[in-house]
C-alpha cells in the first residue's frame, strides 16, 4: 500500500515525510483545491524532503479549462520542477464541455518526461468517466486521482472499483477524498486499490 499525503505548507510537508508518508503532493491554497507553490517553497521542499514529492501544476483555482497563457505557465512550472529535481507532477486539463483536454495534457506529459504524471480530480468533473479513463491512458499519465466522481472515495467506491477493473493495470487508479488512517484499510478491501491519497485534514468540532 502506498500513501500519498497532500501538504500545503513546508511544516506539514516535513511532518508528513517524517511520519511515514510514501509520497507528497505539494500544493498551496487548500480552499481552492490546490495551486502551484512558489519557487522558494519548491526549492526548499526539495532540499529538505527525501521522499518522492509531486508538486501540483495548477496556475489558479476554479475550473480546469485553461487559457493559452495559463497553459504556457504550466509548461514553465513543469520545466522548473524538472530542473529542481522533482519526482513527478500533478495536473489536469479539461475542455469547456468537461471532456479531457487530451492534446494539451499529452503535451504536458511529454514536457514532464521522465517525471511521473498524476491526473488529478479534474477527472471527477467529467461526464463520461470510462471514456475519460481511456483518454487519460492515451496521454501517458501514470495515475488518476479520483473520488469515484462522488464527494468522497467511500461514496464513490463502486466507481473506483470499476475504474480499476477497466484500467486493468494500464494506469494506476488512486482513491482520494475523505480517506483517513482509521478507514483506509476498509477502502482497500472494498476497491482493491493499492495507492491512496489523503489531505490528512482534521475535521473541526
Amino acid at each position: 500500500m502506498i500513501l500519498e499525503i497532500a501538504v500545503f505548507d513546508i511544516e506539514s510537508a516535513i511532518l508528513a515525510a517524517t511520519a511515514g508518508a510514501d509520497r507528497l503532493e505539494l500544493c498551496q491554497n487548500y480552499k481552492d483545491g490546490g495551486t502551484t507553490v512558489s519557487y522558494g517553497m519548491l526549492a526548499l521542499a526539495r532540499e529538505l524532503i527525501q521522499i518522492p514529492v509531486f508538486p501540483i501544476i495548477r496556475p489558479r483555482g476554479g475550473n480546469f479549462c485553461y487559457s493559452d497563457h495559463e497553459f504556457e505557465i504550466m509548461k514553465k512550472d513543469i520545466s522548473l520542477c524538472k530542473s529542481i529535481g522533482y519526482d513527478g507532477v500533478v495536473l489536469g486539463l479539461l475542455n469547456e464541455d468537461e471532456t479531457i483536454d487530451e492534446s494539451r495534457t499529452t503535451a504536458l506529459v511529454e514536457a514532464a518526461y521522465p517525471l511521473d504524471v498524476t491526473f488529478h480530480r479534474a477527472f471527477d468533473k467529467t461526464k463520461e468517466p470510462l471514456e475519460a479513463l481511456e483518454q487519460i491512458i492515451q496521454t501517458g499519465c501514470s495515475r488518476i486521482l479520483t473520488s469515484g466522481q462522488m464527494p468522497d472515495a467511500f461514496t464513490g467506491a463502486n466507481m473506483i472499483k470499476e475504474l480499476l477493473h477497466v484500467a486493468n493495470n494500464r494506469i494506476i487508479i488512486m482513491p482520494g477524498g475523505g480517506i483517513r488512517s482509521n478507514n483506509i484499510e476498509q477502502l482497500a478491501l472494498k476497491t482493491y486499490a493499492e495507492e491512496f491519497h489523503s489531505a490528512a485534514i482534521k475535521k473541526s468540532n
